[in-house]
């Protein structure tokens, strides 16, 4: 099967070719033929080293698909069901399962860092990103790594909830619980950052503005809703239009740097809440105060996966997008093949482009 391989990070190009094989199905095992995968952030810090994995790796992890064998002992799913990826499975049974936050199961994740589930040029072995590898035709998860989808849900809507919507959608409803009535400030209007402000809209928060460098992006942010845009240079401005100087109640941070999240930091209101979302580098470290953090009384919050138990957030996004909730069309900047990933990559690193989805046969 084809599949698009880095064989080490910092390179140029990414190896796209069609002799990869499988590992074979284990008894908790599902095998998925991949049919939407999305380009995403996640993967470009993969390819520059930000978010670490194993080599050679191959990148994707926001998918969806179609099973074609589970293993002996898999109940949730059966071949012909249509499912969504989700790339950090859980476990049930490490503590952080137990005390119901599933998205910090760290049990698929570690195993993902030894076990190699692709070969390569005969018998190399080649790693999954996040235990997924979604940038390939066909993939081996967990049984919990396949969650079923209604068939009528478009693959590529499938796909986009696999991360992107479920990171930034859950994050406004899970992590922050926006109020209604609030005001909102996303820092970063990527994919996930658009998803954000959909999530603080669908949350009936009333003033949601949209900070991002690239001007192209305000016009789309404003159609998924935001209130308001501006370019990080014009964010104490509009800070003192929209809240008096005040702060907004909830501040977004979406793109993982210091200096993004300090921004966040400045623009939230004593006693708001600060949500960090973006995936920033190890030794990319804040400069916060210890008197800022007691005497402005904020809350700083990690929001990983959107604080999702997929399990109720896959099919409940779905239903939002089928109400006409989710504006997911509007997100998908081009619909591509495989063999254009080092194209997508490309693009992706000049910040002009939102979700790029790959289409398989």
């Amino acid at each position: 099967m084809r599949a698009a391989l880095l064989h080490a990070v910092g390179d140029d190009k990414l190896d796209i070719r069609d002799d990869f094989t499988l590992t074979p199905v284990g008894p908790t095992d599902v095998r998925v033929k991949i049919r939407a995968t999305g380009v995403c952030h996640s993967d470009l810090s993969v390819l520059s080293g930000v978010l670490p994995m194993p080599l050679p790796v191959i990148p994707g992890h926001e998918g969806a698909g179609e099973v074609v064998e589970v293993g002996d002992h898999v109940t949730s799913v059966r071949p012909g069901d249509h499912v969504i990826i989700n790339w950090t499975p859980a476990c049930g049974s490490c503590p952080n399962c137990i005390v119901g936050q599933p998205y910090l199961c760290m049990t698929y994740v570690m195993e993902s860092f030894s076990l190699a589930r692709f070969r390569f040029g005969g018998d190399t072995p080649a790693f999954g990103m996040a235990g997924c590898g979604t940038w390939a035709e066909e993939i081996v998860v967990p049984w919990q790594g396949a969650v079923k989808v209604d068939p009528d849900v478009p693959f590529e809507v499938a796909a986009l909830i696999g991360c992107g919507i479920t990171t930034g959608v859950g994050a406004a409803i899970n992590t922050a619980q926006v109020r209604p009535g609030s005001t909102v400030v996303v820092i970063g209007c990527g994919g996930v950052g658009l998803s954000v402000i959909q999530g603080a809209r669908i949350s009936g928060a009333t003033t949601i503005l949209a900070v991002d460098p690239v001007a192209a992006k305000h016009e789309l942010a404003r159609k998924v809703g935001a209130t308001d845009a501006c370019t990080p240079e014009g964010l104490p401005e509009a800070m003192g239009a929209l809240t008096g100087g005040l702060g907004f109640d909830y501040g977004f941070e979406v793109v993982g740097r210091s200096a993004t999240i300090m921004s966040a930091w400045q623009a939230t209101r004593r006693g708001g809440d600060v949500v960090v979302v973006g995936a920033g580098a190890m030794d990319d470290t804040v400069q916060l105060s210890a008197f800022s953090l007691l005497f402005e009384g904020k809350r700083l919050l990690s929001s990983m996966y959107g604080g999702s138990d997929v399990r109720r957030d896959f099919p409940f996004f779905a239903r939002l997008w089928k109400a006409g909730k989710l504006d997911l069309d509007s997100m998908i900047s081009s619909r591509i093949r495989l063999a254009d990933l080092n194209d997508a990559v490309a693009a992706l690193r000049t910040g002009e482009v939102l979700r790029q989805v790959v289409l398989f046969d």
